[in-house]
């Protein structure tokens, strides 16, 4: 009866639309509550299988033809009239590809945007967060050696108020990747890092708004590679990480 208050908002949680103090609550709340971050994962994962489901169904050849034909102009009309409804015709298909190309790319960077939120909620409500627990840049970029197909390099945090506490191997739409997390003030940032051809669609980092999304975001891409870098942490220690990484690269 403890974790009731807490599980009736674990969907809204799951979605990040609670206020900021109240996630960030929520965040030290599931850390320490095993029933909780279970429930929590269980949605996350029930979430990413909704999404991929969605995607099996799109509209059929036909019902685009049934709309061509239902706009054609008819034979017996004036020849101006047809000239008409065929120029309108031919702006509303223009309009519908231009449209439709828009949506699909913004639809697939938020969807990008959405999985790496779900990933770094999921995996700080894991028992186990990290594969390889080490706070040594050299102890842990090495074990990434043979598991993903690429390299990277690891700031030095000599000086700074980051602590790195480990990584593991995570996934993106089937592609390989790293997952690094680092605590700064005692909040949890992510750092993914993935190859940029391998990526799913080609982000647009214009649509990144923070009022999208629950958690500070900064992503870019740097030598073939693309690195996001997500947590509840201030903006600020999110650019300040970013631009320690951008540095190493």
């Amino acid at each position: 009866m403890v974790c009731e208050s807490w599980k009736a908002k674990l969907d809204t949680y799951v979605d990040g639309e609670l206020p900021s103090e109240e996630m960030r609550a929520f965040d030290t709340h599931v850390h320490s509550c095993s029933s909780c971050s279970a429930d929590a994962l269980t949605r996350v994962q029930m979430r990413r299988v909704i999404q991929v489901a969605g995607k099996r169904f799109t509209p059929r050849a036909e019902f685009r033809k049934r709309m061509q034909q239902s706009i054609a102009p008819k034979p017996q009309r004036s020849f101006r009239l047809r000239w008409m409804l065929a120029a309108a015709a031919f702006v509303m298909l223009v309009v519908g590809t231009l449209t439709s190309a828009y949506l699909g790319k913004r639809s697939g960077t938020d969807q990008v945007f959405s999985e790496i939120a779900d990933l770094h909620v999921a995996t700080l409500a894991s028992s186990s967060p990290v594969d390889v627990i080490s706070t040594d840049r050299h102890t842990v970029k090495p074990w990434f050696q043979g598991k993903i197909p690429f390299a990277f390099n690891l700031p030095e945090l000599q000086n700074s108020e980051f602590a790195l506490l480990g990584g593991r191997m995570t996934y993106l739409a089937q592609t390989p990747g790293a997952h690094l997390i680092y605590d700064v003030r005692k909040h949890h940032i992510s750092v993914f890092v993935f190859q940029e051809r391998s990526l799913p669609a080609k982000l647009d980092e214009n649509s990144l708004s923070p009022k999208k999304l629950s958690f500070s975001m900064e992503t870019w891409s740097q030598g073939g590679l693309r690195y996001f870098v997500i947590g509840d942490a201030s903006a600020a220690d999110i650019d300040v990480l970013a631009k320690l990484f951008k540095a190493a690269s």
